[in-house]
């Protein structure tokens, strides 16, 4: 069995299939749709309308490179504020036309630039959970590779969350959690495995609902793998999650966020 660590560095291999893979092979007549309606548009997360199976959807998703000029053009995947401004623009639109939203998630975190506090990152990763949380509509959430603190969670409020078997998910980077803790950047091995971020790990804390079985040394191997897994879970939950009514898909994504931790009075 891999350690954390491992797992980790599988994750944030660079060869491994981006949100325009999961796209194309998962999902069917997909139309992008670009802008904020704000300030501009973050090439770092896309969305748009596509259809999974004869269920519309809208997918929406943080995007890396799979070469540097690539992931010089998508920022490494990490959003601007407008990003998620236009994350959240596409989710109200899903409301608005009865589509269920999926994300796809593989950010080391929101980008940490001046620009982007100046431009209020912030509040909109504060706002997409508030409003994600109230979203009359269906979501589904998987974490692909990275699930990096709250530019990642800014697209998980969902009803079911997904991780891929390689993937990890946390609220810090293991190399960020030995810098603060022990100010010591080389125990980053000894980090990830106190901080509980592989997907078992989850799976386990009932954090996240579903692993996708993935190749051994990572989904850029045998993508098919992946690939197949993913559409038959979605296509599952989604036909589960459409028959509901909007209190009861209100009322499971409130009460999955509500359940998450355990402390004892002393």
């Amino acid at each position: 069995m891999r350690s954390p660590y491992e797992k980790m560095q599988i994750a944030k291999n660079v060869s491994r299939p981006n949100f325009y893979s999961y796209v194309n092979a998962v999902f069917d007549d997909f139309t992008e749709l670009h802008g904020d309606r704000l300030f501009g548009d973050d090439s770092a997360i896309a969305g748009g309308i596509a259809r999974l199976g004869k269920i519309p959807v809208t997918v929406i998703g943080t995007v890396k490179g799979n070469t540097t000029n690539e992931n010089i053009q998508r920022n490494f995947g990490m959003p601007n504020p407008e990003g998620y401004r236009k994350a959240l623009r596409l989710m109200q639109q899903a409301v608005k036309f009865h589509r269920p939203v999926i994300c796809l998630i593989d950010t080391p975190g929101a980008y940490p630039g001046v620009g982007a506090e100046q431009r209020g990152q912030g509040e909109a990763i504060a706002k997409n959970l508030m409003s994600m949380m109230s979203l009359k509509t269906p979501v589904i959430s998987v974490i692909t590779g990275e699930g990096g603190s709250g530019g990642a969670l800014a697209l998980a409020v969902a009803n079911t969350v997904y991780m891929l078997e390689n993937a990890v998910y946390s609220v810090i980077s293991a190399n960020g959690f030995a810098s603060i803790l022990w100010k010591d950047a080389k125990r980053e091995k000894e980090a990830a495995e106190l901080m509980k971020m592989t997907a078992q790990d989850l799976y386990a804390f009932k954090v996240v609902d579903k692993i996708i079985p993935e190749h051994p040394d990572g989904a850029h191997i045998s993508p098919e793998i992946t690939f197949t897994a993913l559409k038959k879970e979605l296509t599952k939950d989604i036909k589960k999650l459409t028959s509901m009514s909007e209190d009861d898909i209100l009322t499971g994504r409130y009460e999955k966020f509500r359940s998450f931790g355990v402390f004892t009075k002393i």
